[in-house]
Protein backbone atom coordinates (compact mmCIF):
# COMPACT_ATOMS: atom_id res chain seq x y z
CA UNK A 1 0.00 0.00 0.00
CA UNK A 2 1.58 3.41 -1.26
CA UNK A 3 0.28 4.82 2.20
CA UNK A 4 2.41 3.17 4.37
CA UNK A 5 4.52 5.56 6.32
CA UNK A 6 7.85 4.25 6.04
CA UNK A 7 9.54 5.59 9.34
CA UNK A 8 6.59 2.73 10.61
CA UNK A 9 7.35 0.54 8.09
CA UNK A 10 6.63 -2.81 11.05
CA UNK A 11 3.93 -3.83 8.09
CA UNK A 12 6.33 -3.93 5.09
CA UNK A 13 6.09 -2.15 2.46
CA UNK A 14 5.43 -3.22 -1.32
CA UNK A 15 7.98 -2.29 -3.36
CA UNK A 16 9.18 -3.27 -7.10
CA UNK A 17 10.97 -1.57 -9.72
CA UNK A 18 9.06 -0.74 -12.40
CA UNK A 19 12.18 0.19 -14.39
CA UNK A 20 11.33 3.87 -15.33
CA UNK A 21 14.46 5.41 -14.90
CA UNK A 22 13.25 8.25 -12.64
CA UNK A 23 15.10 7.12 -9.29
CA UNK A 24 18.90 7.56 -11.80
CA UNK A 25 17.58 11.26 -12.54
CA UNK A 26 19.34 14.14 -11.05
CA UNK A 27 17.76 15.31 -7.93
CA UNK A 28 19.88 18.39 -6.89
CA UNK A 29 21.02 17.24 -3.32
CA UNK A 30 21.33 13.11 -4.22
CA UNK A 31 23.00 13.87 -6.97
CA UNK A 32 26.56 11.83 -6.39
CA UNK A 33 26.51 8.25 -7.17
CA UNK A 34 29.57 6.71 -5.18
CA UNK A 35 31.59 4.33 -6.15
CA UNK A 36 33.84 2.27 -3.54
CA UNK A 37 36.86 0.24 -5.60
CA UNK A 38 35.22 -3.29 -5.38
CA UNK A 39 32.06 -1.26 -7.21
CA UNK A 40 34.14 0.31 -9.91
CA UNK A 41 35.90 -3.10 -10.22
CA UNK A 42 32.96 -4.95 -10.82
CA UNK A 43 31.70 -2.27 -13.48
CA UNK A 44 35.01 -1.96 -15.07
CA UNK A 45 34.61 -5.93 -15.62
CA UNK A 46 30.99 -5.57 -16.92
CA UNK A 47 31.71 -3.00 -19.50
CA UNK A 48 35.32 -5.22 -20.22
CA UNK A 49 37.32 -2.32 -19.52
CA UNK A 50 40.56 -2.00 -16.59
CA UNK A 51 39.29 -0.56 -13.22
CA UNK A 52 42.08 2.08 -13.72
CA UNK A 53 40.53 2.88 -17.61
CA UNK A 54 37.09 2.57 -15.85
CA UNK A 55 37.48 5.35 -13.34
CA UNK A 56 39.56 7.62 -15.43
CA UNK A 57 36.63 7.44 -18.32
CA UNK A 58 33.90 7.26 -15.82
CA UNK A 59 34.73 9.08 -12.23
CA UNK A 60 35.83 11.58 -10.16
CA UNK A 61 37.01 12.65 -7.05
CA UNK A 62 35.13 14.80 -4.28
CA UNK A 63 36.63 15.02 -0.73
CA UNK A 64 38.61 11.77 -1.20
CA UNK A 65 36.04 9.63 -2.24
CA UNK A 66 35.22 8.34 -5.78
CA UNK A 67 31.67 9.07 -7.46
CA UNK A 68 30.31 8.77 -11.18
CA UNK A 69 31.14 11.73 -12.90
CA UNK A 70 28.69 14.99 -14.12
CA UNK A 71 26.46 14.61 -10.88
CA UNK A 72 24.85 17.61 -12.50
CA UNK A 73 23.41 15.14 -15.06
CA UNK A 74 21.12 12.36 -14.53
CA UNK A 75 22.79 9.46 -14.73
CA UNK A 76 25.63 8.78 -17.04
CA UNK A 77 24.60 5.18 -17.17
CA UNK A 78 20.90 5.44 -18.01
CA UNK A 79 20.34 4.96 -22.23
CA UNK A 80 16.31 6.06 -22.20
CA UNK A 81 14.34 4.69 -18.81
CA UNK A 82 16.92 1.96 -18.99
CA UNK A 83 20.23 1.28 -16.89
CA UNK A 84 23.09 -0.18 -19.13
CA UNK A 85 24.93 -1.26 -16.35
CA UNK A 86 21.66 -2.86 -14.12
CA UNK A 87 23.77 -6.51 -13.28
CA UNK A 88 26.99 -4.39 -11.96
CA UNK A 89 25.05 -1.42 -10.58
CA UNK A 90 26.69 0.33 -7.32
CA UNK A 91 25.29 -0.68 -3.93
CA UNK A 92 23.99 2.91 -3.73
CA UNK A 93 21.16 2.06 -6.46
CA UNK A 94 20.96 -1.52 -5.12
CA UNK A 95 19.41 -0.07 -1.77
CA UNK A 96 16.76 2.22 -3.43
CA UNK A 97 14.25 3.77 -2.18
CA UNK A 98 15.31 2.17 1.49
CA UNK A 99 17.91 4.99 2.22
CA UNK A 100 17.52 6.16 5.65
CA UNK A 101 17.09 9.74 4.05
CA UNK A 102 14.17 8.52 2.43
CA UNK A 103 12.49 6.45 5.36
CA UNK A 104 10.81 9.60 6.91
CA UNK A 105 6.83 9.83 6.52
CA UNK A 106 7.49 13.76 4.78
CA UNK A 107 10.66 12.56 2.59
CA UNK A 108 8.53 9.59 1.83
CA UNK A 109 5.51 11.01 0.87
CA UNK A 110 6.88 14.18 -0.85
CA UNK A 111 9.55 12.94 -2.62
CA UNK A 112 9.90 9.28 -2.79
CA UNK A 113 6.22 8.24 -3.76
CA UNK A 114 5.82 10.92 -6.12
CA UNK A 115 8.51 9.98 -8.35
CA UNK A 116 8.61 6.11 -8.02
CA UNK A 117 5.77 3.75 -9.39
CA UNK A 118 7.46 1.01 -7.98
CA UNK A 119 6.04 1.61 -4.31
CA UNK A 120 3.34 0.13 -3.75
CA UNK A 121 3.72 -2.71 -6.03
CA UNK A 122 5.25 -5.96 -6.02
CA UNK A 123 6.41 -8.03 -3.57
CA UNK A 124 5.97 -6.86 0.71
CA UNK A 125 9.09 -6.14 1.84
CA UNK A 126 9.00 -7.14 5.54
CA UNK A 127 10.72 -4.90 8.14
CA UNK A 128 14.11 -7.50 8.45
CA UNK A 129 14.63 -6.77 4.58
CA UNK A 130 13.43 -2.84 4.89
CA UNK A 131 15.99 -3.16 7.43
CA UNK A 132 18.61 -5.04 5.39
CA UNK A 133 18.86 -2.74 2.87
CA UNK A 134 19.07 -0.06 5.80
CA UNK A 135 22.20 -0.95 7.39
CA UNK A 136 24.12 -1.95 3.57
CA UNK A 137 23.24 1.47 2.64
CA UNK A 138 24.29 2.74 6.00
CA UNK A 139 27.78 0.70 5.59
CA UNK A 140 28.73 1.80 2.00
CA UNK A 141 28.19 5.70 3.38
CA UNK A 142 30.19 4.80 6.30
CA UNK A 143 32.62 3.32 4.19
CA UNK A 144 33.49 6.48 2.36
Amino acid sequence: MKGVDPSNHTKGIYFECQGCGRCCRNRGKYSYVYVSLPERKRLAQYLQLSTRAFTMRYCDKTDGFFHLRNPEKDCLFQKGNRCRVYGARPEQCRTWPFWPENMSGKVWFREIVEICPGIGKGPLWNVKQIEKQLRKEVERVNKH
